[in-house]
């Protein structure tokens, strides 16, 4: 196993070998064929063609003919079922069994545990920030499960881009596949084509290892007509070696390697070792009435806003927003010390349920062409459905739920998956900021956290200092979502909204953010906090959110402009009375907004330090200890 894993993107190989069992095939627009492929690109190509013995290899050109040609396949193989009511858009069921990121089958390589994730305490409960595989463990894991893996199916080679090709702050990777889902998918999430093979010919490329794990001839029949191996399914993230390895899930999150595998873990590492940041946040341009635009950065969790803050329509008059990008930024400073951001992806994976043309219009005019829906309810009228679409139907219009099935509104269970998707290019954002794609990036000037809060936690408060916003977003919480596998409601620490995402010990992590503040002439943007999700008694929310948004926005750029508007509380510096606009909204209460209550940040502080010590123990940064021990003392004296 140590020959077959070592060979792997190595560097001196034998020629491959002749082999009757599968063949080269060309670009359906041009007729190239591998040898066009730069030779470390090439090398890596022959490498899993030996491991996983495919019937076929195919380099993806990203031409509008590949395309076509994807969906017709995929459509034959009853993987995808077109949807006549919009324009080139497609529906997708998967297996039950994967429908999300498998957290607990996703794991960091490295030679040491603590270069992974912090020492477990003695006694202390099951760890939160990732998990370990040694490199052994990873050849004897991929000697289990990928050896014939492909045996009758092709081989799709993906040369693709993070980023815009030729950024600075691009990367580039060669993801390799048997799902021509992932395919067509990875198509709409990155820049995939010949325009990537300068870079790739530096052999410094991210080089990504995927299969559903069900060779052909199949022993037992697909469910959806979706293959994974839900058992065996593991993605491996081996940062010193620059790769990654999915096996056995389907699912977006898992078999996207340029989403959160390449995009964060992967380059977290690489950001860490590089000096610059990347991060699980949105982008946003927003312009006040005066022509003045500020950007911003922001990180909650999956499933908690961050496509409708990206997308938003702002209820406040005269106000704009445009998007960047929903889920990913990469920041690095500029010859000025400007934070400098670009999102590296092309293109939308958003949670379908609860948006609607109330909640985010922008999204839904989005994704009426050439999307990819999977695990969304379908209409009799070949549209889609899921929970708040909020959208008028046609009277005797019949519904097909996302496991095949009959449905009718008032059924027991929903018609749509609770983390259905869409796939969309960002290009068909009617809110795209001029600047998306420009390869030096976007000038950061302010960076937010949040989650679902329902108590305690103000809409809105600033950050003292730099070090104070390291601390506010490594003590982030919200409510579990149906993003990954976990279940209920309960309060989960997200740090940083990075928990399922770190690529490296995330002591280090906060310790590289401390880093960051310190670097000399670094114009640093300012950081808040939101909670969008503060709740009555009853249970109803006390902040009407979405295009409201914009106020907080508003009182956000007021900061960043200097105006002294703000008052101090133990927990940051949150608008004084009248400093947020709160016209028009006369159920919305600025005490119930605002109020900071010694009880609860009482208990928040007794149970972030046990977290601290539990999950991080002594590779927690002092400084966050010590702003720890700073909000204990204020809140004290309260």
């Amino acid at each position: 196993m140590q020959k077959v894993i070592g060979r792997l993107g190595g560097h001196h190989l034998p020629p491959l070998p002749p082999c009757r069992a599968w063949s080269w095939d060309v670009s359906p627009s041009t007729g190239e064929g591998l040898g066009t492929l730069p030779p470390p690109a090439r090398r890596f190509v022959e490498e899993g063609v030996r491991l996983c013995r495919p019937r076929a290899v195919r380099l993806c050109d990203g031409s509008p003919e590949e395309g076509v040609a994807l969906l017709a396949q995929l459509q034959a193989q009853g993987l995808l079922h077109p949807l006549p009511k919009y324009d080139n858009c497609w529906l997708a069921r998967t297996d039950p069994r994967d429908v999300a990121r498998v957290e607990n089958r996703t794991v960091l390589v490295t030679e040491r545990e603590r270069d992974s994730i912090p020492p477990k305490p003695p006694g202390g409960g099951p760890r939160q920030l990732g998990n370990w595989m040694s490199p052994p463990e990873l050849e004897q894991a991929v000697q289990e499960r990928f050896p014939g893996c492909m045996e009758g199916r092709t081989l799709y080679v993906i040369p693709f881009s993070m980023g815009p090709v030729g950024s600075p702050l691009a990367k580039v990777g060669v993801q390799l596949t048997d799902s021509p889902y992932v395919v067509a998918s990875m198509r709409i999430m990155t820049r995939v084509g010949p325009q990537t093979f300068p870079a790739l010919a530096r052999d410094d490329f991210i080089r990504c290892l995927h299969s559903v794990g069900r060779p052909l001839p199949l022993r037992e029949p697909l469910v959806n007509q979706w293959p994974c191996d839900p058992p065996r399914t593991l993605i491996a993230h081996h940062p010193d070696r620059r790769r990654i390895v999915s096996f056995g899930s389907g699912y977006g999150g898992n078999s996207l390697l340029g989403k959160k595998c390449f995009a964060l873990r992967i380059a977290s590492r690489l950001a860490r070792d590089e000096g610059w940041l990347a991060e699980h946040m949105l982008i946003l341009g927003v312009t006040d009435p005066m022509g003045r635009k500020r950007y911003v950065a922001a990180a909650f969790p999956s499933a908690c806003g961050k496509t409708n803050l990206a997308m938003m329509t702002p209820a406040l008059p005269g106000w704009r927003v445009h998007c960047v990008g929903d889920d990913i930024a990469w920041m690095k400073f500029d010859a000025e010390g400007r934070l400098r951001a670009i999102n590296p992806e092309s293109g939308f994976f958003g949670v379908a349920p609860g948006t609607s043309m109330r909640t985010n219009p922008n999204a839904m005019l989005t994704i009426r062409s050439n999307t990819i829906f999977t695990n969304v309810g379908q209409t009799s009228d070949g549209g889609v459905y899921w929970e708040g679409i909020d959208q008028p139907l046609t009277p005797g219009t019949t519904f097909t739920d996302w496991l095949g099935r009959a449905w009718k509104p008032g059924d027991p269970q929903p018609c749509a998956h609770p983390n259905s998707r869409f796939c969309a290019p960002a290009r068909q954002c009617p809110i795209m900021d001029p600047s998306w794609e420009d390869p030096e990036g976007v000038p950061i000037d302010a960076i937010i956290f949040g989650g679902r809060r329902p108590e305690g936690v103000p809409l809105v408060y600033e950050a003292f200092n730099w070090r104070h916003g390291v601390f506010v977003g490594s003590a982030m919480r919200s409510e579990a979502t149906a993003a990954a596998e976990h279940t209920g409601r309960r309060l989960m620490h997200d740090p940083f909204a990075m928990r399922p995402f770190f690529g490296y010990n995330a002591g280090q992590y906060l310790a590289h953010w401390l880093t960051i503040g310190e670097r000399e002439g670094a114009r640093l943007p300012r950081i808040f906090h939101v909670n969008w999700f503060l709740k009555d008694a009853a249970g109803r929310y006390v902040w009407p959110g979405f295009g409201h948004n914009a106020r907080v926005l508003a009182w956000i750029c007021s900061r960043v402009g200097g105006e002294d508007n703000a008052r101090s509380t133990p927990v940051g510096l949150v608008p004084r009375e009248g400093a947020l606009d709160l016209d028009g909204l006369p159920s919305v209460s600025y005490s119930d907004l605002f109020s900071v209550s010694r009880p609860f940040w009482e208990k928040e502080v007794r149970e972030l330090r046990g977290y601290y010590e539990e999950n991080f123990g002594e590779d927690l940064p002092k400084e966050v200890m010590e702003e720890l021990e700073a909000l204990e003392e204020r809140v004290k004296k309260m």
